[in-house]
């Protein structure tokens, strides 16, 4: 129990289930909206006119130009096309960067936002805008930034390619992590992370199996809520900085970043708070959390190294120096030496020692 806490409570609508997606007209019109311009990324066009063609009358337009780590010049661009639609409402159909559009546009436009996710990686209940611009990736919060109305509709999910579903649910598992020790947790988030950890662990060897099984379909995706909603309310610590530092300024995939770095950086913080991160030490085994996650990693077939993903080895010393350019709250202290240290074990992909 702790001893002394704050709960702001849950502000957004959250419509959870399967076939779910049918109420997406319903929800722009609760909103007060007559006209809402709907986003995608390239790669979900077909199925954002779809949608767009569901919305009928409500529907301004599609805009299918959504980016990896929301490029401020593809914002510029999208909101220019949100003005002359005539839209006051943006739909986001899609993954992290689809999201990320819909908080840039709201953010700059005070649009409400109905957002349906369609992988694991769980920005959609926050209030973080994470955005790049000349090869750094800036991060900022404010309560008009979250979501009015999140849809979670479990059939979306069913043709997640694997690699793309685990590693979006290493990044999920992430948000719970760095939750786990944050200074604002809170009894109603620690249930949350500690119910995510048992519904990832359950659900995603059933999905390797079978993709189709709704199921554990339905367990990753209420897992994917849970971190999302905890992450939503607790600071950010090492982990998020060093996805963001991997992100702006080498391009490399979100999720992958976050499922590689995970292992590691949940070891390196559990030398200073082994109590506070030990329910993923005692969902995933391995003898301590960050080997337990370096284990389900591998079981699930997450990513497990930096080269994997283009990182070559004189890049971890420029990841180094950017990671610790500003100072931000983590529960174990570090220099650039530690940094450089942990990210040369993420680059080899060792197991972290338990």
């Amino acid at each position: 129990m702790m001893d002394t806490f704050t709960f702001p409570g849950i502000t957004q609508r959250v419509i959870f289930g399967s076939g779910t997606l049918t109420q997406t007209a319903e929800e722009v019109q609760r909103l007060g909206h007559d006209k809402a311009l709907v986003l995608s990324g390239p790669n979900q066009r077909h199925a954002a006119e779809a949608l767009a063609a569901q919305l009928g009358a409500l529907s301004a337009g599609v805009f299918a130009g959504a980016a990896m780590h929301t490029p401020v010049e593809v914002t510029e661009t999208a909101m220019a096309e949100f003005r002359a639609s005539g839209a006051t409402a943006v739909v986001g159909l899609g993954g992290g960067s689809t999201v990320g559009l819909a908080k840039a546009i709201a953010a700059r436009s005070g649009a409400d936002q109905v957002v349906i996710p369609t992988t694991y990686a769980g920005s959609e209940m926050t209030d973080i805008l994470g955005e790049t611009q000349g090869g750094e990736k800036t991060t900022r919060r404010s309560p008009d930034i979250r979501p009015e109305t999140v849809i979670y509709d479990v059939d979306l999910t069913l043709d997640l390619p694997v690699e793309m579903t685990v590693a979006s649910a290493m990044n999920a598992l992430a948000h719970a992590m760095e939750a786990l020790y944050a200074p604002d947790l809170n009894p109603v988030l620690e249930l949350l992370c500690k119910d995510a950890l048992v519904a990832f662990r359950n659900g995603l060897p059933a999905v390797i199996r079978d993709p189709q099984n709704l199921q554990g379909r339905t367990r990753a995706l209420y897992g994917a809520w849970a971190c999302s909603t905890a992450l939503g309310h607790v600071s950010m610590a090492l982990h998020h900085k060093l996805a963001h530092t991997f992100g702006g300024t080498f391009d490399t995939p979100h999720a992958d970043t976050h499922a590689i770095l995970l292992p590691y950086t949940t070891a390196f913080n559990e030398v200073a708070v082994p109590e506070l991160l030990a329910p993923i030490a005692e969902t995933f085994g391995g003898g301590s959390a960050g080997a337990g996650l370096w284990d389900f990693a591998g079981e699930i077939g997450a990513p497990r190294s930096l080269q994997d993903i283009g990182i070559a080895e004189p890049d971890l010393d420029r990841a180094a120096d950017i990671a610790v350019k500003n100072t931000y709250p983590n529960p174990r202290r570090f220099d650039r030496a530690a940094i450089r240290d942990l990210l040369q074990h993420a680059w080899a992909g060792d197991r972290p020692a338990p």
